[in-house]
């Protein structure tokens, strides 16, 4: 199906999509300019939504906002929005409402191949970094899902020979009934268990990028985490896995061998990668490359992956160095919204850190956190609504010995206190641990504004 035939299905039938946040405007321009019958539903009202209102009023959108958006949503068709469990939507299946998402219709009507990434952590930049690989062998490629660009709207313009790469969430995944042809499992930890009914419902979630591949499809999975090698089991593709503890794999995959990371398959095996060639730090991205080459294998070539590796500085708000002031390096790390995302961005480093750490609770433990702390930590400022628990994660911990633990009140404060304390040869890194939805409204912004204030910093 094209997307101009999903579209003809739609004709004469009422619409709705819920939220009307960056990802979604773009379908409901593609929606508006396709004549149907649309809704948009937000909890903002219309102060907070601006002229954005008014301009999809002109363009013949309804608007159904506030508190009570959802109440009585009975269209043909529901446009979910990523971060709306579908539990929020049971009435309307109930009544007889079709549920789908933005990425449920791009995997409908995609002309190319869908590779797609999912995990808990690394998913941003190893989907980047197969992105990058396959433009580097001349493929033509298209980058989106949850990395930040909708696709459904450019679905037209893909042309049979492309190639679509995808981050995938779990919330994207819960209820998708189509799985790419080749899918990437990156790890899988408790996460998201704020919106997630429980762990089980999250795994449950991500296992929907395997489950409805064919023979003809592969997976590519972490041996080393037991949930995706688990979850392997979901594939009726080729299983490919990658690991960094044994080159003991039962089938095609990844692993180290003499400081290289080593490719093999039923031909043999081979040396793809050293890692003295991979610019960005961290056994996570070394994790995040062997992902990449077991997903690209038969489409890039070993030296093209070589070259890539040697200047890609990673994505950024993911262990982004951006500044070097007085001998001291900054990085921002926003995106470590978990305890496990801090874990791997402070094994990244050699030397002990200063770690600015703290934000909003999501329901998870930070007792794993407390060791890594003291092991890898000389000074800890913490601020935000989980200061207290990362604290306590600390103190509690059987390593602790007296590490000193700062805490603050805001971003300003926490950055002076790094600065005074910081010493020529020292790494500051802002980790959180925790999302950012307490006083900032994604990753993105709270990574700007961290980066904003200390460049700020006078040489």
């Amino acid at each position: 199906m094209t997307l101009h035939e999903y579209l003809e299905t739609l004709k004469g039938k009422r619409v709705a999509v819920t939220g009307i946040g960056v990802s979604n405007q773009p379908l409901l321009r593609l929606l508006l300019e396709a004549g149907i019958d649309v809704t948009a539903c937000d909890k903002k009202d219309r102060a907070a939504l601006g002229p954005l209102a008014d301009e999809l009023e002109k363009s013949g959108c309804k608007l159904c906002l506030g508190p009570a958006y959802l109440e009585g949503l009975d269209h043909d068709v529901i446009f979910r929005t990523p971060g709306l469990h579908p539990r929020n939507l049971a009435r309307a299946r109930a009544g007889g409402s079709v549920i789908t998402s933005e990425m449920e219709v791009f995997f409908e009507v995609c002309p190319c191949p869908i590779l797609a990434v999912t995990g808990s952590d690394g998913k941003t930049t190893t989907t980047t970094i197969i992105a990058r690989l396959l433009e580097a062998a001349g493929h033509r490629v298209h980058l989106g899902g949850n990395i930040g660009r909708p696709l459904l709207a450019e679905a037209d313009a893909i042309r049979p020979g492309d190639w679509a790469v995808v981050e995938l969430s779990s919330f994207q995944l819960l209820t998708m009934k189509r799985s790419p042809h080749i899918a990437v499992l990156t790890n899988l930890a408790p996460n998201h268990l704020d919106i997630h009914t429980d762990m089980d419902e999250y795994v449950d979630a991500k296992a929907n990028i395997l489950r409805y591949q064919r023979e003809t499809d592969r997976a590519v999975c972490n041996w080393d985490n037991k949930i995706t090698r688990e979850l392997s089991s979901k594939t009726a593709g080729m299983e490919i896995y990658f690991t960094r503890v044994s080159e003991d794999i039962p089938a095609c995959g990844c692993y180290l061998r003499d400081d290289a990371i080593w490719y093999r398959d039923e031909t043999g095996a081979r040396a793809v990668l050293p890692l003295a060639d991979i610019l960005l730090p961290g056994t996570h991205n070394t994790e995040n490359y062997m992902a990449a080459i077991c997903a690209v294998q038969g489409l890039v070539p070993d030296a093209a992956v070589r070259t890539f590796a040697r200047t890609f500085g990673g994505v950024e708000h993911r262990i982004e160095l951006f500044r070097e002031r007085r001998g001291v390096r900054w990085y921002n790390d926003s995106i470590a919204s978990s305890p496990s995302r801090t874990i791997a961005g402070l094994r990244s480093f050699q030397e002990k850190v200063i770690l600015i750490a703290g934000g909003k609770d999501k329901g998870i433990s930070y007792a794993p956190l407390g060791p890594e702390i003291n092991e890898h930590v000389k000074l800890l400022i913490l601020c935000g609504a989980t200061a207290g628990a990362i604290r306590k994660a600390a103190e509690t911990s059987d390593n602790y010995s007296g590490l000193e633990i700062l805490v603050t009140g805001d971003y300003p404060t926490a950055i002076r206190l790094a600065d005074e304390r910081s010493r020529q040869g020292d790494v500051v890194i802002l980790s959180p641990a925790s999302t950012s939805f307490d006083r900032f409204k994604n990753f993105e912004e709270r990574g700007r504004v961290f980066k904003e204030l200390v460049n700020a910093l006078p040489e």
